[in-house]
């Protein structure tokens, strides 16, 4: 059984995906390629002899059964480079991860339809709602939605998919022993149970130290078509994600905010650069062309009793002040209205008591 032999690798912590694919392709099987000897590995060309003995001492303490047992122990599947089943865009990157470990079922995601939405994790409350109105433009399509399980856009990115009835894939940088940011621990258990796949290249025993997060993204726009970046500062993780979508060759798009905010500098580079700008999910199906329908939103019907309310509120909150100004309902009437719509999903509260459109 091959698999094992994929574990053991990942499972050495020193290695990383270029070293095992040198391997792998030198000698075509797994299995020899695990249990090459260091004269062997000598007769790569190129190949760092550091690097190849540091290979044979750490694979001395490892067993193969054990670590395969170990992972499939912790209730994960595995997909390796070898399987049909690999993720053909991702097949195709400079440096492709050799072992995927995931949880939920990446196998009914789309994977002829997967677009990246990445950017700041201290996004703006514009930046975030922009992000869900271009998501849910593809509300119900086949379309799945790559990202990150950071915060910010990326939890935004996940949670739009899945109240859209879209597939997600979160992309994250550690093993599955670690749930990072922790306050996503209730989105991980979501996307698991039913809404796509949670998705790494490490080891369960890994740990999300600060430089597997740029090789993490590498992960989320190679398994994309394009990559859609809501807000990047000038120096960001998001930026980083910019460049590799390039160097992958995929489309790379950015939805515009306001100039005043620090985390649409790099996406103004971006666009000046010759991304495409995105403002509706129209946009991105255009980029990519693809030829799906977006006409998915339901048509909301307002009882005639909070039209006048409904009709004064948008996109951008309004607090109760300005509610209760605009309208001359009394403190009263105001509330129990307010109340009622949110009962009814017509309207949803935001940050600091402020009412939006639902």
């Amino acid at each position: 059984m091959n698999t094992k032999y994929w574990t053991a690798f990942s499972s050495i912590e020193q290695l990383d995906s270029t070293f095992i694919q040198r391997l792998y392709n030198y000698f075509g099987d797994v299995e020899t390629a695990y249990n090459a000897t260091l004269s062997d590995l000598k007769q790569i060309e190129g190949l760092s002899v550091k690097k190849a003995e540091n290979f044979i001492n750490k694979k001395e303490s490892v067993n193969p059964d054990q670590t395969l047992e170990f992972v499939l122990n912790k209730g994960m599947e595995i997909l390796t480079f070898d399987d049909e089943n690999y993720p053909y865009m991702l097949r195709q990157i400079p440096n492709p991860p050799m072992t995927l470990y995931y949880k939920g079922d990446l196998l009914s995601c789309n994977l002829k339809r997967t677009v990246a939405f990445v950017g700041s994790r201290k996004a703006s409350y514009e930046g975030k709602e922009s992000i869900k109105r271009v998501i849910s433009d593809l509300a119900n399509t086949d379309i799945c939605i790559v990202s990150g399980l950071a915060t910010g856009i990326d939890a935004v990115s996940h949670k739009s998919a899945i109240e859209n009835n879209l597939k997600t894939i979160g992309v994250i940088a550690s093993g599955f022993d670690y749930v990072y940011p922790s306050g996503n621990k209730a989105l991980y258990e979501q996307i698991e149970n039913g809404c796509g796949a949670v998705v790494t290249e490490y080891y369960p025993t890994f740990a999300p130290v600060q430089f597997r997060f740029p090789q993490r993204n590498r992960i989320v726009t190679g398994l994309s078509y394009g990559t859609v970046v809501g807000e990047a500062a000038i120096k960001s993780g998001a930026l980083i994600s910019a460049n590799l979508t390039l160097e992958q060759g995929r489309e790379l798009m950015c939805i515009p905010g306001s100039i005043n905010n620090v985390n649409t500098e790099g996406i103004y580079k971006l666009l000046k650069d010759g991304a495409t700008m995105v403002t509706k999910g129209e946009d991105v199906l255009n980029a990519l062309n693809w030829e799906i329908p977006v006409n998915n939103k339901k048509e909301v019907n307002i009882p005639e009793q909070y039209l006048p309310l409904y009709n004064i509120m948008s996109v951008e909150p309004k607090s109760f002040d300005e509610l209760q100004s605009e309208t001359g309902l009394s403190t009263e009437d105001l509330l129990t209205r307010l109340t009622e719509m949110e009962l009814h999903g017509l309207i949803e509260q935001s940050e600091g008591e402020r009412y939006r459109r639902g």
